[in-house]
């Protein structure tokens, strides 16, 4: 029997907590074996299972009783079905080597015999798609993080953090002590296993003959958000649909997005204001999950190569094909040739230019998005960027348009919240706080998560949270006490407590919220 305490974490899924690693994998793994229609996610993590389900399949009232059950029934200690073994060949010469042997108080020779000698075991995902942490009987040591993170770490850098290893799949910054390097592809999009540490494989770490030292990186800025290794998309000569003449700020490519696979450390990602891209698409006759252009405050200019149709919703501001102003949410004739332009947005953030057909670029792990964070999907659109129509057309194009609709809200904006996991790492007058105040959104708010502005939500509790399962509208809070709001393309696990999370059907309307504007948070009725 597994004890555990099942935590509600919005309004679509449960959080199980158990008391050990040990029993995360045993609960994962009854969960997995008798998993109903309706589960979407199965996420663990350092003490926790996260549980998304579709409520329309599986209300949380129904998948609450089914994870006590199958904990009650659950041996921790029952021998674990093994997972497949990789040997990851490994250059133990990272820059992290000789200090992280001497603050363990052994030598150098000493720590690379230990680590390779371990038969290691990924136990969960996360921080980025592929990144598996590696546990070991044979592995005593808590290593602590670094001060201070470093603003890049490459690709294939092997590091120790707690009890863990790991090896980082893309370059990414991060707080691990490295002690080597791998060659090995650690996640591939396109392969029909795309993660090659998937929880549950075993691990074995061969030393290779060292290369030049991994040196640390100098300190710099991060990377502008979305910037990744790459082009960005472009169809043959003559064979292209548009072509984009200006993105504006950002312009990236979305569909629905990569739902059902968090455990690989994958972000559901896709439109972050989906609402208005299902439109977009039911307007020029696609399916309603086809991709189309998301265009953050506007400035976006393309030219057709080929006569289509296309609508754009979403976000509100002058629409020009030719010189001359055409409405949003109607679909429009865009002959070859002609210009379009969206201008700068007076009102909200996002919109969506779908066109007949749908936006036709390859797939990354099912799905056509661009994930700012984790590099997945195509590059964002640049100046000749090429772009080809697909066969989403699914339908003849409506003969009138989608009524009624207006420009998002630009002031205060009302959104429903969820009970959030951790509300008991809070004081009391915290959750007052939160839904008495007015919440300002801040300048750092892009597809990753926004930030709020406002008073202090004080904690109860101030160690560190062992890393779990997140999802888009959870409200970390770190220690400065002001919420960040996580999005389509946030993390998939976090050590910060989540006092409450954005109701499902809210989301898009955050996704609208400019900088500057004002949040009122209130309570979502109870989930049935």
């Amino acid at each position: 029997m597994v004890s555990v305490r099942v935590l509600p974490f919005g309004d679509r899924a449960l959080l199980a907590e158990v008391g050990s690693l040990d029993e995360v994998t045993a609960l994962q793994a009854a969960l997995a074996a008798t998993r109903p229609d309706g589960v979407l996610d199965l996420v663990p993590a350092a003490r926790t299972v996260l549980v998304r389900v579709d409520p329309a399949v599986l209300p949380l009232a129904a998948a609450q009783p089914w994870i006590a059950r199958t904990a009650a029934t659950t041996d921790a200690a029952a021998p674990r079905v093994e997972g497949p073994e990789v040997e990851l060949p490994i250059r133990y010469d990272g820059p992290d080597l000789a200090a992280t042997a001497a603050l363990l108080d052994m030598s150098v020779d000493a720590l690379v015999a230990r680590h390779a000698a371990a038969r290691w075991t990924v136990a969960f995902t996360g921080f980025a798609p592929g990144f598996g942490y590696l546990v070991s009987a044979d592995w005593p040591f808590d290593v602590p993080r670094l001060d201070v993170p470093r603003t890049r770490v490459p690709a294939g850098a092997v590091g120790l953090a707690a009890g863990f290893t790991g090896a980082y799949p893309r370059a990414t910054p991060g707080g691990w002590r490295l002690i080597g390097a791998t060659d090995a592809v650690l996640f591939d999009p396109d392969a029909a296993a795309s993660a090659l540490l998937a929880p549950g494989t075993r691990v074995r770490f061969r030393a290779a003959a060292a290369r030049a030292v991994l040196a640390a990186p100098a300190a710099s800025a991060d990377p502008a958000p979305g910037a990744r290794p790459g082009t960005a998309p472009s169809a043959a000569a003559g064979s292209g649909a548009l072509e984009i003449l200006e993105p504006g700020l950002l312009a990236t490519v979305q569909d629905l997005g990569r739902p059902g696979r968090a455990a690989l450390g994958v972000a559901p990602s896709g439109a972050l204001d989906r609402g208005a891209l299902r439109t977009a698409n039911r307007l020029v006759g696609n399916r309603e999950d086809a991709a189309a252009v998301e265009v953050t405050l506007g400035g976006l200019r393309a030219v057709a190569r080929d006569d289509l149709w296309f609508a754009v919703t979403g976000a509100w501001g002058e629409i020009r094909l030719d010189g001359r102003a055409v409405d949003p949410y109607e679909a429009h004739a865009w002959p070859a040739g002609a210009e379009l332009r969206l201008d700068a947005f007076a009102h909200g953030v996002r919109a969506y230019l779908a066109v007949r057909g749908g936006i036709d670029v390859p797939a990354a792990v099912g799905s056509r998005s661009t994930d700012v964070l984790a590099g997945l999907g195509p590059a964002p659109l640049r100046a000749g960027s090429v772009l080809a129509a697909g066969d989403a057309a699914a339908a003849a194009v409506p003969p009138a348009g989608v009524a009624p609709w207006g420009a998002p809200r630009d002031d205060d904006v009302e959104v429903e919240l969820a009970p959030g996991p951790r509300v008991d790492r809070f004081v009391p007058a915290a959750v007052r706080t939160l839904f008495e105040s007015t919440w300002t959104v801040s300048a750092q708010a892009d597809r990753v998560g926004i930030r709020l502005d406002g008073p202090e939500l004080v904690r109860a509790v101030d160690d560190e949270l062992p890393s779990e399962g997140m999802v888009p509208g959870a409200l970390q809070v770190p220690p400065s006490g002001r919420p960040t709001v996580l999005l389509a393309d946030g993390p998939v696990t976090g050590g910060y407590p989540v006092i409450a999370v954005v109701a499902d059907g809210a989301l898009d309307r955050l996704a609208q919220a400019r900088p500057g504007t004002r949040i009122r948070f209130r309570h979502a009725r109870s989930a049935r």
